[in-house]
């Protein structure tokens, strides 16, 4: 289980006068500060895949750059399982499998290579490591390209090969920025299979999408965040209900 309450960042504005006209209007912007995420709490039980929805800027990155400890709130609480995030931050990053919205591949390595580097920053043997890669290919359809250099790879095969290495230590929770951004239909189907798997084994899945199919298709639970503020965080079945079942009116409904 992972539960945020109350969380809160702000970012200094170096130099005010180079903000658009859109984010001179945004109430998030109070003097040389712009308070990017205001206050966001939701919770995701053991098993669950939560929907992380939001207009563009809403601050979803933001708050999943806090639940990876990329970034360090400015206030709030994140406990998983019991511990908590904020106090001991190496301890949490061995419990939490993240994938940013960039790949960050190292393009001279392989993709097996990508992923057994990151598999040793986690202290996991040799066999461990060459056990849980055959499997997450086998997961990710990846044998066909996992020793290839990854500079070459597609948009979909860096995808996978990122997944994979977000996940290679058994993470027991697992966070995703907007995994199916620019896949095409075959690869977005094999990233949402895996986390359907996830699901089946039990571990929460929280993931940002604009994609209301993939909601419907995967989710539990939808948090909906607007300019930095948690505006719904509830089941599935009572986010429809905010719109007769349509998911695009219930957002709509939602941040209004």
């Amino acid at each position: 289980m992972i539960e945020i309450v109350g969380l809160a960042k702000k970012f200094s504005v170096e130099n005010p006068k180079k903000l658009s006209e859109q984010e001179r209007q945004d109430p998030r912007l109070k003097g040389r500060f712009f308070h990017s995420v205001v206050e966001v709490s939701f919770t995701c039980q053991q098993g669950e895949v939560l929907g992380l929805l939001g207009p563009n800027g809403a601050g979803k990155t933001t708050t999943l750059r806090m639940l990876s400890t990329a970034l360090k709130p400015d206030s709030g609480h994140i406990n998983i399982n019991g511990a908590d995030v904020l106090e001991n931050p190496v301890m949490a990053r061995k419990k939490i499998g993240f994938l940013s919205g960039s790949t960050g591949l190292y393009g001279r390595l392989s993709g097996r290579e990508n992923i057994e580097y990151f598999a040793k920053l986690h202290g996991m043997k040799k066999i461990q490591i060459a056990t849980r890669i055959e499997e997450l290919a086998d997961l990710l359809d990846m044998h066909t390209f996992l020793d290839r250099r990854s500079e070459n790879f597609s948009t979909g095969m860096k995808q996978k090969v990122a997944i994979a290495r977000a996940v290679v230590h058994k993470p027991e929770v697992v966070i995703l920025d907007e995994p199916t951004t620019g896949l095409d239909i075959m690869a977005t189907q094999t990233v949402l299979n895996f986390i359907r798997s996830l699901k089946e084994q039990g571990t929460p899945v929280i993931f940002s999408t604009h994609h209301l199919d993939e909601v419907r298709e995967l989710c539990d639970r939808v948090t909906v965040i607007d300019q930095g503020v948690s505006k719904f965080d509830g089941p599935l079945s009572q986010f429809t209900q905010l719109a007769d079942g349509s998911l695009h009116d219930a957002f709509l409904a939602s941040i209004k």
